[in-house]
């Protein structure tokens, strides 16, 4: 036993000592901290959720996902105080991740060596474009840098949207919003604006997992992001987040139109519903098949794992 204890403590030890400074995490370790996940995975381990979830999730609202998440023990996934480039375009893909650190030429110098000995093009804050594929949502701690802490511009911006087809969340800032805001399709979620160019920063973990204000985020966790702010949903709950998020959808539309009709009380829409109003709510869903912000197949299946 004692034996069996040294290696297991040997073997963890190295997997937390895996080096990720400048450079991703390796795919034992990327497969270590998603573990949860038994989908597709892109080459380096990343989970890949599907197209057809991240389609379904732009129809959920944050408080609906959030509810999801907490009522499965996940509480730090959330971040709010965000500046938009856009209110009203909404952010949903995989999360790429980049770690960026005030600079220190001991260590940024070494970086930027390993990258050219890899292959990697300009200087490091365009490696994380470069790893971009379609449906990821560009996601950088910058440590809430503003004054040259720009992570991107318009130049950058073109180059993301053209990559992943979506926008960003840093915790940082960027600049040229009047060039990003003419990329149609294209948003930012930022801590500020500054014409400022980035400067003493250094990449120091591309795909890692990284934190941004209260949410930790992995790389391949769902980013959601509308108005309220930004919810980063761990990979392996993405499907069970829309699924329920639909339900509560449907049953909050259903509730609140019986309201303004008056056949039903808000006491009796506001707690547990009597068999009867469950029977209206499945009729009701029948009737409106065609017309739900919900796919007609998903509501089909919803209808055949009812009993009223």
């Amino acid at each position: 036993m004692l034996k069996f204890y040294k290696i297991f403590t040997i073997t963890l030890a190295f997997v937390f000592t895996l080096p990720v400074i400048g450079q991703t995490i390796s795919r034992d370790l990327m497969l270590f901290y998603t573990s949860n996940w038994e989908g597709e995975r892109f080459p380096d381990g990343r989970p890949k959720v599907p197209d057809d979830i991240l389609k379904r999730l732009e129809q959920i609202s944050i408080e609906e996902a959030w509810g999801v998440l907490r009522g499965e023990g996940y509480h730090n996934q959330f971040e709010g105080g965000w500046k938009m480039l856009h209110t009203d375009v909404p952010i949903v893909g995989r999360a790429l991740t980049a770690l960026y650190m005030p600079n220190r030429p001991d260590v940024s110098d070494p970086i930027k060596e390993k990258g050219k000995i890899e292959g990697r093009i300009g200087s490091p804050n365009s490696w994380p474009i470069d790893a971009l594929s379609m449906g990821d949502v560009y996601v950088a701690d910058g440590f809430g840098k503003i004054v040259d802490g720009t992570l991107i511009g318009d130049n950058l911006g073109n180059s993301i949207y053209a990559k992943s087809g979506n926008g960003v969340v840093f915790n940082a800032s960027s600049r040229d919003m009047d060039g990003l805001k003419l990329i149609d399709g294209f948003n930012a979620f930022v801590r500020d604006w500054h014409p400022s160019f980035l400067t003493e920063v250094m990449l120091s973990g591309l795909n890692v997992p990284i934190r941004i204000g209260a949410a930790t985020v992995l790389p391949g966790d769902v980013v959601l992001a509308k108005s309220e702010g930004v919810i980063f949903i761990p990979a392996h709950l993405a499907e069970k987040v829309v699924t329920t998020s639909e339900l509560v959808m449907l049953r909050d539309r259903f509730g609140h139109q019986r309201l303004k009709e008056g056949k039903y009380s808000p006491g009796e829409i506001d707690t547990r519903w009597t068999d009867e109003i469950e029977k209206d709510f499945s009729q009701w869903l029948n009737d409106h098949l065609d017309e739900l912000p919900v796919a007609k197949e998903q509501i089909q299946e919803i209808l055949k794992n009812r009993t009223w």
